[in-house]
């Protein structure tokens, strides 16, 4: 059964990102009357790139101090410190790297990929963030393996609420017809919100550090964590540039298939900027669910606990296809109302309404995939997102030349069926093993459990 804790930590962290998320759709209205969707398609394009560099930041690392502690927890060691350690370091190097690609990259990544010199300098504003960005992610993986999820919600909150009111006061600074500069002030006020969330998770784990002195057991945490974060790293990097190469393309599919480039901005900034941001509002519940159910699956893969893995993941799933359900159907019925209240745009509620069936696949495959990395499953989760993210690529490269912003709705769909499907196929059999189904890792390994039908 899902355990107290589980449900408590769940219901805090949604409820928390129910009004992050509320704040940004409300921040997502107000760039769309700001910036007009042009301006805001080319400030989601350079947030496509700077999220590429943002995923070479990561590396892996919130997954893997997540999987990480929650191993040293579940068996029983005092060393989770000594381990955070290692974890603090790999994300340090990794975002310092990141940082240093994006500012040295900035000018070709804005000429040649997005297109648009007004790109550049958000692009190097951006960079500044990297850093921040990796330690947060370590820092965060550890409180979610402890349980201790109100510490990352918070500074999450301060992060988005700062965001938020300096983006409001530096927009009001510059220039209105200027892009480029109002762009530029969007990403230095994202890189201060990132500051300010580095600075309160810090706090609070130098003052737990302090808290639990006293020698600590264990090793290999260097090879461990490698093991864990190097194949998620590749992973996500690799469908991360696919999908910014795919997010790239699409302004330029749309020009090709007879827009105007002021147009096919615009079209693309009403899907990515108006559209998905709020098909993806109500995917906090699962979203949630996902992330904390990592470490209670690995706490019972580690004590061999098949009965709790079953009733956990298989809740979870029914669960999640549940609220989906009613979701997509108050998305579908009030899409004309939304459309018009929060974006004052009929083609944001035209695309709600065909986007919304797709909240079920969506939702249910974010459920999936954290319980398949909860069971050790992420080489099997990084293989189904790349073939995704690389098919979608090829699709669009083929059709939205000639089927305009109809191909690209396709495509969606298709990519998410097949994610789906590819990810069920997995996890199923995991749930449905008996008599040695899942096995203990050794000697507490980071290596992945596997089903006795692999």
């Amino acid at each position: 059964m899902i355990s107290d804790s589980f449900t408590r930590n769940t219901l805090l962290l949604t409820g928390a990102s129910l009004l992050m998320s509320g704040i940004d759709m409300g921040y997502h209205a107000f760039l769309a009357r700001s910036l007009g969707a042009a301006g805001l398609g080319l400030h989601q394009l350079t947030l496509s790139v700077s999220g590429l560099c943002a995923t070479l930041a990561i590396s892996g690392i919130r997954f893997a101090s997540t999987r990480l502690v929650a191993e040293e927890l579940g068996a029983g060691r005092d060393s989770v410190q000594r381990a955070m350690g290692r974890c603090l370091a790999y994300a340090g190097f990794c975002g310092l790297c990141a940082l240093l690609l994006l500012r040295l990259l900035a000018e070709p990544l804005g000429f040649l990929w997005i297109g648009d010199a007004r790109a550049v300098l958000p692009l190097r504003i951006a960079a500044l963030s990297m850093p921040c960005i990796s330690l947060c992610a370590a820092l965060s993986g550890y409180y979610t393996a402890r349980g201790l999820v109100w510490k990352p919600v918070l500074a999450q909150l301060a992060e988005a609420l700062a965001g938020v009111g300096l983006s409001v006061l530096l927009l009001k600074r510059t220039p209105p017809g200027d892009l480029e500069m109002r762009c530029a002030a969007l990403m230095l006020a994202r890189a201060a919100a990132d500051l300010l969330s580095l600075l309160l998770l810090a706090a609070f784990f130098v003052c737990e550090r302090q808290r639990r002195p006293g020698t600590e057991t264990g090793g290999r945490y260097s090879a461990r964590l490698l093991r864990l974060a190097l194949p998620l790293a590749f992973s996500a990097c690799t469908r991360s540039a696919l999908t910014t190469l795919r997010q790239l393309l699409i302004p330029r599919g749309l020009r090709a298939s007879g827009l105007n480039a002021e147009t096919a901005l615009a079209g693309y900034g009403v899907i990515q900027g108006m559209v998905l941001p709020l098909l993806f509002f109500p995917a906090c519940l699962p979203a949630s669910a996902a992330e904390l159910v990592v470490p209670v699956l690995t706490k019972a893969q580690v004590r061999d606990d098949r009965e709790t893995i079953k009733n956990t993941a298989g809740r979870l799933l029914r669960l999640s296809l549940q609220y989906s359900l009613a979701v997509s159907a108050i998305l579908f019925l009030c899409a004309d109302l939304l459309g018009g209240l929060l974006f004052h745009s009929r083609d944001a509620a035209r695309f709600l309404r065909i986007l919304a069936p797709l909240m079920p696949v969506t939702y249910v495959d974010l459920a999936a995939d954290g319980c398949l990395k909860g069971l050790g499953e992420q080489l099997w989760s990084m293989g189904v997102n790349v073939a995704e993210a690389s098919l979608g690529l090829l699709l669009l490269l083929l059709l939205l030349p000639r089927r305009g912003l109809g191909a690209y709705v396709a495509v969606l769909y298709f990519c998410e069926g097949l994610n789906l499907a590819l990810s069920l196929l997995r996890l199923l059999p995991c749930l449905r093993a008996s008599g040695g189904g899942v096995r203990r890792p050794c000697g507490g390994s980071a290596k992945c459990a596997y089903t006795a039908g692999r």
